[in-house]
């Protein structure tokens, strides 16, 4: 029997129409879909096993009854056993132990429900050193859940993730003045309170541009995509200036409505190109009572408003909210001069 050759392999005999194009472009997506679950199945075992060791030397107290140089023996045991294997050294050990740890402690504070012996399954989906970056920064369990979920839903890389958490996004997210404590089942306020951001960049429109607040409103709704990015995930657009017929005669305007697909709730904003004025909370709450009476199906969840204003006082809107009854929320918005003036302050003080 005659060898084979080397030789090159040529399309000789082959047409590469339409279809096949097509064909092998989704073979090719399913293969890449392949590697990722691949991947994720990989990274979660693995991720298993390390929370299975922080549980061991905290349920066996390790330290205290082999001693405090056990987990750097435990690591030195393992790297002779397994010479190969990575993730073994003293201070990665230490942070299976942190790790576990960090959820376990702040379950039993009671901050939020995190299973103690087994690993949540949404960890399995984020890199072992993000959780490392997560854990060592975050100081509370909602901040470090909000990361996990961020990394999950938004694909965000070890650097990006790091640079959300030097700047405070969690500090800004959730953060808007609200009474939903009083005004929402308990199982809601959370997630509610997630919707909503403490300020809002708008820095894809001028100062010039806003005088009052239909400059304002004219200007998102000509750049509704990108407000929709600012909002958040999951908003869809329902209507500007939707008009509301009394049968007295009177017709009311509430600004933007919203629908939040995921939390299946409507959300009216009303906009304020001023400092906020207690009277603000009072129409607001109109609009939600009607967004709740006309809008609001049998399975959605309360209406929840926002408004959004230039400045605010704390102590002004909290009082001003104290006795209303529907879920409203206070923010501010920063425009285009404001954040370039800040930019350009941090550049000169760094210059210095």
């Amino acid at each position: 029997m005659r060898e084979e050759s080397p030789s090159f392999v040529y399309r000789d005999g082959m047409i590469a129409d339409k279809e096949y194009v097509l064909w092998l472009t989704e073979v090719k997506k399913r293969f890449r879909q392949c590697q990722i679950k691949a991947s994720v199945r990989a990274n979660t075992s693995m991720l298993e096993f390390y929370w299975s060791i922080g549980r061991d030397l905290v349920a066996l107290r390790a330290e205290e009854h082999w001693g405090t140089g056990v987990v750097k023996q435990f690591a030195l045991d393992m790297r002779q056993t397994f010479p190969g294997a990575t993730g073994f050294s003293h201070t990665n050990v230490k942070y299976m132990k942190r790790w576990y740890l960090f959820y376990n402690e702040r379950n039993k504070k009671g901050q939020r429900v995190v299973d103690q012996s087994e690993m949540p399954e949404v960890f399995g989906q984020v890199p072992w050193g993000q959780h490392i970056d997560i854990i060592s920064k975050c100081e509370c369990l909602d901040e470090a859940l909000f990361y996990i979920k961020n990394v999950v839903e938004k694909g965000w890389s070890r650097p990006v993730l790091n640079s959300h958490i030097d700047a405070n996004l969690f500090q800004s997210q959730g953060s808007a003045i609200t009474n939903f404590e009083r005004t929402l089942p308990e199982s809601q306020t959370v997630s509610a309170r997630e919707l909503l951001k403490k300020e809002y960049d708008l820095s894809f429109i001028t100062v010039e541009e806003v005088k009052k607040e239909k400059d304002l409103e004219n200007a998102l709704t000509h750049n509704i995509t990108r407000f929709l990015l600012e909002l958040g995930k999951g908003f869809s657009y329902v209507g500007r200036q939707m008009e509301l017929q009394m049968p007295g005669g009177q017709t009311f305007f509430p600004d933007l409505v919203f629908y939040h697909i995921p939390q299946h709730r409507y959300i009216v904003i009303e906009l304020k190109a001023v400092k906020f004025m207690p009277e603000f909370a009072g129409k607001l709450n109109f609009y939600v009572t009607a967004a709740d009476k006309l809008l609001r199906g049998e399975a959605d969840n309360p209406t929840v408003g926002l408004l959004i204003c230039k400045s605010t006082d704390k102590t002004i809107v909290e009082w001003s909210l104290q006795d209303i009854q529907k879920p409203l929320g206070v923010a501010t918005y920063q425009l285009q001069e404001v954040v370039e003036r800040t930019i350009a302050e941090i550049e000169s003080s760094n210059v210095k």
